[in-house]
This record gives C-alpha cells, sequence and structure tokens, in this order.
C-alpha cells in the first residue's frame, strides 16, 4: 500500500507530527513531504494531511489539497494548535477538514498542542477578547513534546490498520 505524509508548517510544530508518523510507519516506506510538492494524490491509498490550526480553521492550502483528493484515498488528518486538545478551536478545525473530505474516506484525527509564533501571541494580546486565548496559546510552548510525539506514532499504527485490507493485515 502506497502512504503519503504531507503537512504545511510555518513553525515545525506539524513537521514534528508528520515525522513520527512517518517513523512509526518505517515499515511500509512511506512518502513524506510538504503539500505544495505533492503532485499527485491519487497515487497513494493512504493519505496523512497535518496543517496548523488558524483561526479555528484549515488554512487555504490544506483546505484546497483536501477538497481535490480523489475518490479511494484514505485520508488520516492530524493538526497542531495552542489550545488545549480538546478545545472547541481543535475539534472544530479538524471538523472543517473533515467535511472537504467529500471523495475520500476519513479514518480518523489526531490533534496536539504546539508553540504560536511570539509575533502572533503580541499582536492578539493587544485584543481583549483574545487575551484568554492567548494565554493558553502561551503554555503551549514546550508542544509537540516527546508524548505528544509517540500519541502521534500510536495514530499512525491505528489508521494504518484501518487502510488496510483485513486480509492483507492478517498476513503480516
Amino acid at each position: 500500500m502506497k502512504i503519503l505524509v504531507t503537512y504545511y508548517s510555518k513553525t515545525g510544530n506539524t513537521k514534528q507530527i508528520a515525522e513520527a508518523i512517518c517513523e512509526a510507519l518505517a515499515g511500509e516506506e512511506p512518502a513524506i513531504m510538504p503539500l505544495g510538492e505533492v503532485e499527485n494524490p491519487g497515487e497513494y491509498a493512504l493519505i496523512f494531511c497535518g496543517f496548523p490550526v488558524h483561526a479555528h480553521s484549515v488554512p487555504v492550502p490544506v483546505h484546497d489539497f483536501i477538497k481535490n483528493i480523489p475518490g479511494g484515498v484514505n485520508l488520516a488528518l492530524f493538526s497542531t494548535h495552542g489550545a488545549h486538545r480538546a478545545s472547541h478551536m481543535a475539534k472544530e478545525a479538524i471538523h472543517h477538514a473533515t467535511s472537504l473530505a467529500k471523495n475520500t474516506k476519513v479514518l480518523g484525527s489526531f490533534t496536539c498542542r504546539g508553540k504560536v509564533e511570539t509575533q502572533i501571541l503580541e499582536s492578539l494580546d493587544t485584543k481583549p477578547e483574545h487575551r484568554a486565548w492567548v494565554h493558553e496559546a502561551r503554555s503551549a510552548h514546550p508542544h509537540p513534546d516527546k508524548a505528544d510525539l509517540e500519541d502521534a506514532q500510536v495514530f499512525a499504527r491505528d489508521m494504518l490498520k484501518r487502510a488496510m485490507p483485513f486480509e492483507d493485515f492478517h498476513k503480516k
């Protein structure tokens, strides 16, 4: 089964998760590349697609990529964000990404915290309506940490099991 791990990352948080996922799937020899380098997503049976949450949503390049994945491809989504893992913001972004995947089967999702750029925090901290989130996001600075990376690897192996045909899984 051809597997792609692709990501959109500015701070490196999402790239770290992509690398952990790839490491967990090493026996399957997955391809790993930034989203902008993917030429033909239809050649893969399973795509792990990662992104940072921007304003409770999916960045435009990721939005466009997911919408254009051809039918028959299994998709596993992962994201990084400044909020707590179970926050409304994290869930909303994954829900939005899932709704874009009209042609694909979304097998599952994974989210974890990640450091937010200082200039974004400083800019939003001047607005009273964003101060609570800024305080929360500052505590995400040490993430993704070792536990986050290990959780991403568990997620990757689970998604592989879900994507693999039953008979192939039991041959391994």
